[in-house]
This record gives structure tokens, C-alpha cells and sequence, in this order.
């Protein structure tokens, strides 16, 4: 079964993509945003595309567990990503996951404008290699 998982933000959206059996999370690419429409356009056609089964969206949750400005506006993309899909939108705190690409490229020696482009990416491959190990 595979999953697509998506780093949703303003500017641009990290996606990334799990293998046959659901147990490995690659990335995928990202996506310059436009519109909430047209994103939604594009990944719900993206999801249909790749044969994904479920779409998983990384949720922005304050670090005190608190749901703010984004996590709404991100849960309204869900909401509406779920409708034009016809697939399940699971929420997954993505907490730090930013912060863990970075390290990570830092750590590959990455240089900085690579890490900037490529940063989206791997947070959703964190974010959906985070839910796929959670179903273990």
C-alpha cells in the first residue's frame, strides 16, 4: 500500500512517497505552492498518479501540544485535500521535523542553497517514515 506524504507550507510543499509494502518512506520532490486549489489539484492528482492509498499530511502543532494559525489552516487543507482525493488524510504531528532536515543535510554536507530546496522533501519523508514506523 503506498502512502504519500506531504510537508504542507506557504511557499513550498515537500512530498514524499512510501514504497509497495508501507514500510519505506522516500522523497518524492516539491511542489511550489500557488493556490490552495490548484495544490490540492495537483496532489490529490498526484496521489492517483503514484497509486496512493492514503495521503499523509504533516500537522504544524505548537510545541505546548497546542493547535494554532497553521495547524488550521493546514487541517482545512487536509479537509479539502480529503474531499478531491476520495482518500483518507491522516494528521501526523510534525513537530520538529523541519528542524530534523536541516540537521540531517547539515550533517551530509549539504550547502546551504541545496538545503534550501530540497529541506520540504525530506521533512515529508520524516513525517511519513515517522507514521509508517508508528504502525509497527
Amino acid at each position: 500500500m503506498r502512502i504519500l506524504g506531504v510537508d504542507y507550507g506557504d511557499k513550498r510543499i515537500g512530498l514524499a512517497l512510501s514504497d509497495v509494502l508501507g514500510i519505506v518512506a522516500g522523497p518524492l520532490g516539491t511542489y511550489e505552492s500557488q493556490s490552495m486549489r490548484k495544490d490540492i489539484d495537483y496532489i490529490a492528482a498526484l496521489a492517483k498518479e503514484k497509486q496512493a492509498e492514503a495521503i499523509v499530511l504533516g500537522l504544524p502543532v505548537n510545541m505546548d501540544g497546542s493547535h494554532g494559525e497553521r495547524a488550521e489552516k493546514t487541517k482545512a487543507f487536509g479537509r479539502n485535500l480529503e474531499k478531491v482525493s476520495g482518500l483518507s488524510v491522516i494528521y501526523k504531528d510534525e513537530r520538529l521535523s523541519t528542524v530534523s532536515a536541516e540537521k540531517s543535510l547539515i550533517e551530509s554536507n549539504v550547502r546551504r542553497e541545496k538545503r534550501k530546496c530540497v529541506i520540504d522533501t525530506v521533512a515529508a519523508q520524516i513525517i511519513l517514515q515517522s507514521y509508517l514506523d508508528s504502525r509497527k
